[in-house]
């Protein structure tokens, strides 16, 4: 069994027009990772192959869910609110969390894996299987406990799923081609995601200084997303902070000041404190402006499972 596949992308789009030859599955708003399950253990990688185990305890079960088998599964680590629904900001509270720590906030914060591809089993590598067949085998696996789940896909019916999505205000769906295999690392358009929203990952590059209530931190996080190898000032996120998360913020942005800009092209306004672009925050806004800025951004927490690097406009 390989130590690391890298994960297959999505590319965003709309649906596709032959939904015949597409399987649709909800979109997870987490945290993706490979659960790589042998021996009776489990390990968590995340996209860029940080180990997550130690960070989710609760999901130690799934080391011997498979009982003797072996196997590579590739999913997302969702926590839920208190309505169902995979929530990223509730997840936040976790992600830098392990050891002790962890195990403390496990059980007013849980986590659950959600598997939806099978990469590797008993000593098979399934990349190359299409999708419809390796998604048969993963529901063969019967993976479901008390913190991990396959949920079901369909086959066809993607505007129905996409309303459904719609309907109980989730993040949107992934249309993936039934006859397509998988293309560790790519973007592929094999797979397109569909959403309800807009997101987008950005890049911290610095700043702006806080006032009244919020001197002691800062105003709003300036953010840039890469164009080759320019990083292109986007706009400024002030809205969706929580007191922890400023607080966070503030401490990891003191370690990375810089006395000059990192972005090329467009600057951001006077007065911003500059930063090494090495933080990834993912936001939510209303849309693109004819001058390629954000419009309404509104934070929804930091990402360590992504290269700053691969942070394009999509």
């Amino acid at each position: 069994m390989p130590d690391w596949i890298e994960p297959m992308k999505a590319r965003l789009g709309k649906l596709p027009a032959d939904d015949a030859a597409y399987g649709f599955e909800v979109k997870w708003d987490g945290v993706r990772a490979l659960a790589r399950i042998g021996d009776g253990a489990v390990a968590l990688l995340g996209r860029n192959g940080t180990d997550y185990t130690a960070r989710y305890p609760e999901l130690a079960g799934l080391g011997t869910a498979l009982g003797p088998a072996s196997a590579i599964l590739d999913g997302e680590i969702v926590a839920f609110d208190a309505d169902g629904r995979p929530s990223f900001e509730r997840l936040q509270g976790r992600i830098h969390l392990s050891g002790d720590r962890a195990a403390h906030a496990a059980p007013a914060t849980p986590a659950a894996y959600v598997a939806f591809d099978l990469l590797w089993l008993d000593g098979h590598d399934t990349t190359a299987l299409p999708y419809r067949d390796r998604r048969r085998l993963l529901a063969e696996l019967e993976l479901a406990g008390p913190s991990w789940q396959t949920p079901a896909h369909r086959e066809g019916g993607g505007a129905e799923l996409l309303a459904a999505t719609a309907d109980q205000r989730l993040e949107g769906i992934v249309a993936k081609r039934l006859d397509s295999v998988y293309e560790a690392g790519r973007r592929s358009g094999a797979w397109i995601k569909v959403k309800h929203v807009l997101r987008q990952e950005v890049v911290v590059g610095g700043h702006s200084p806080g006032e009244g209530a919020r001197a002691a931190s800062l105003g709003a996080l300036v953010v840039g997303v890469y164009d080759g190898e320019e990083l292109r000032y986007v706009g400024k996120v002030g809205s969706g902070f929580t007191g922890a998360t400023l607080e966070l913020l503030s401490r990891e942005l003191a370690t990375l000041r810089r006395a000059t800009s990192p972005f090329t092209g467009r600057q951001p306004p006077r007065g911003t404190v500059f930063a090494e672009p090495l933080l990834v925050a993912e936001v939510e806004f209303r849309e693109w402006t004819r001058s390629g800025t954000l419009r309404a951004p509104v934070f929804k927490g930091l990402r360590d499972d992504k290269d700053p690097r691969e942070v394009v406009r999509e």
